[in-house]
């Protein structure tokens, strides 16, 4: 095996890997074992370094599989592509947005649901929710089809 193909598999698995682990385990047993704003707070200041992570490696692996393979097997680089894409909107737009919000807002749980910082809140929220495991999804994919 070259070198460029195992670092685009370290690459691809890292990714899903540190994904999963963020989105399955690690928000979940915050959100469980700390108050909403702790909990809220804490997966908020590690969204820039998720984010830088996700794109590191997306970028390493789209790099390393248009060398290695070119682009003959279009599915793993319109996947890398799409995940890429995706991160770049949560990362620029979604993220810097909702942490925004969440200054405004100071506490989720004082103010109420029906509050409009808190509804636009949540559609981001919603938003991210879909993208990130989109993200997942193509990454669980690529793991398997490499």
């Amino acid at each position: 095996m070259h070198y460029i193909d195992m670092l685009y598999r370290l690459a691809v698995s890292l990714w899903a890997g540190g994904n999963a682990i963020f989105t399955l385990m690690l928000t979940p047993i915050l959100f469980k074992t700390e108050s909403r704003d702790i909990a809220g707070r804490i997966v908020g200041n590690l969204f820039p370094g998720y984010f830088r992570w996700g794109l590191a490696c997306g970028v390493i692996a789209l790099v390393c599989r248009v060398a290695s393979k070119g682009i003959g097997f279009k599915l793993p680089v319109i996947l890398l592509l799409v995940m890429l894409t995706l991160t770049c909107f949560q990362a620029f737009y979604v993220e810097p947005r909702a942490a925004n919000l969440k200054r405004q807002i100071g506490s989720f749980e004082r103010t109420s649901k029906e509050d409009p910082l808190r509804k636009e809140f949540g559609k981001l929220h919603g938003v991210s929710a879909v993208c990130n495991l989109t993200v997942l999804a193509g990454g669980v994919l690529l793991v398997v089809l490499l």
